[in-house]
């Protein structure tokens, strides 16, 4: 009788074990992360990136959560502010681990994504950059395997900016002015790459610290350089006083002024008479309507509207880069219905890496990086008469992107 009693003892516990084995392995509800610096410098751009995620996760959501061989999954998206600071985030980074979220995406700031990358090479996990990464990041060994970056390097940002000045708009003497850090030195090494290749000349260099804000001295050296293009690498803060003070130094009559890469926040900050005729390469920009390819236009179209009902204002640039993030990470998910990383990889890896965003055609390459069909949009900025209301910021003029705007897979190491 006693060993009969030990033995059901025995059966119980055993049950016990694996039926919440089989719980914590076939879950009704899951978390994501969602790691961003929502104070201090980044937090304006951060918040449009926490925003794009959580309507990923809520897309999801109304479809009945994530079609998993056990049934559907619902989607809690769990929200931490990194602070920009690599302690900050990384600590954090290890909390959400710790409360049990399947995959986490997030940053603003460059350097915290390849340390929290660098955690996710010793301890595998689906990753999510959500920022452009520099170009070092994306050589062979660097990424994780499980980490992928939905926005390219800023080297592609500058070939692009080189590649729209000069065979778009014609431009073939360049002044370039970089930031000093990897972000301006890729983008300048993208510029000086289309320059080569499409015949320009650079006629002017100069490189600034993050966070100038008088330009006056380097807009005299542009002047005298006598450029027909000068592109800048300034971002946030520092490009809206560069813009600024390119306007009300008269440098808009003189040359074209194009900034390197752009937001919709940012804009915001310039002065409709000082951000009409400034040409930029955006991310996204939500105003497709006159774009050639009707099919992408109704994407966009459809992904605006979906935004603009949950925030009441049209999607960033950054916003959507998180959104097709987190769409992709989830998508990982259910193609490889699994949550673990080496599965959610080989999925979001299958057929050559493709797949489709709001914004067109688009595929992971063997870097972990997204190649796009249209990389960036080459927008010019409207002026006070050409605005129709506040989010009227630019006209879309054209595009840049697939495999040419990357650097090779050769130059990375592959």
């Amino acid at each position: 009788m006693k060993k009969c009693l030990i033995l059901l003892i025995v059966l119980v516990c055993f049950s016990v074990f694996v039926s919440s084995n089989t719980l914590a392995a076939n879950p009704d509800k899951i978390k994501i992360g969602i790691l961003l610096p929502l104070t201090g410098t980044f937090a304006a751009v951060a918040q449009t990136q926490r925003e794009g995620a959580l309507l990923a996760i809520d897309v999801v959501n109304k479809k009945g959560g994530l079609k998993m061989p056990w049934g559907n999954v619902k989607v809690e998206g769990v929200v931490y502010d990194d602070e920009a600071k690599l302690d900050v985030g990384v600590r954090r980074y290890r909390y959400m681990v710790g409360e049990g979220v399947k995959g986490v995406g997030g940053q603003t700031w460059a350097p915290l994504s390849f340390a929290i990358n660098a955690v996710v090479k010793k301890d595998p996990m689906p990753y999510f950059p959500v920022c452009v990464m520099a170009k070092e990041a994306f050589e062979k060994g660097k990424l994780s395997d499980s980490t992928f970056a939905t926005a390219f390097s800023p080297w592609t940002v500058g070939y692009m900016d080189g590649s729209a000045a000069i065979s778009v708009l014609g431009k073939k003497r360049i002044f370039n002015l970089a930031r000093a850090d990897s972000w301006g030195w890729d983008i300048r090494d993208g510029v000086y790459a289309a320059a080569k290749e499409k015949g320009a000349e650079i006629v002017g260099y100069a490189e600034v610290p993050l966070g100038t804000s008088d330009f006056t001295t380097i807009l005299q050296k542009v002047r005298a350089a006598k450029p027909d293009v000068f592109i800048s690498a300034q971002f946030g803060g520092d490009a809206v006083a560069l813009l600024k003070q390119c306007y009300e130094m008269g440098l808009n009559k003189e040359m074209t002024i194009f900034n390197a890469w752009i937001t919709n926040v940012v804009a915001k900050g310039i002065p409709p008479q000082a951000l009409e005729g400034i040409y930029s390469m955006h991310f996204f920009y939500y105003d497709l309507s006159g774009f050639g390819d009707k099919e992408v236009a109704k994407s966009a179209k459809e992904y605006t509207e979906l935004y603009q009902a949950k925030y009441k204002t049209p999607p960033d640039a950054y916003a959507t880069i998180a959104y097709i993030a987190y769409r992709e990470m989830l998508r990982g998910f259910e193609a490889g219905q699994s949550f673990e990383p080496k599965k959610v990889t080989a999925a979001l890896m299958a057929n050559k890496g493709a797949f489709t965003s709001v914004k067109g055609p688009a595929r992971w390459r063997e870097d972990h990086g997204a190649v796009y069909k249209y990389a960036g949009f080459l927008v010019r900025g409207k002026g006070p008469n050409e605005q129709k209301h506040g989010w009227d910021l630019f006209k879309v003029l054209g595009f840049q992107g697939g495999d040419s705007v990357m650097p090779t897979l050769k130059s990375l190491g592959y």
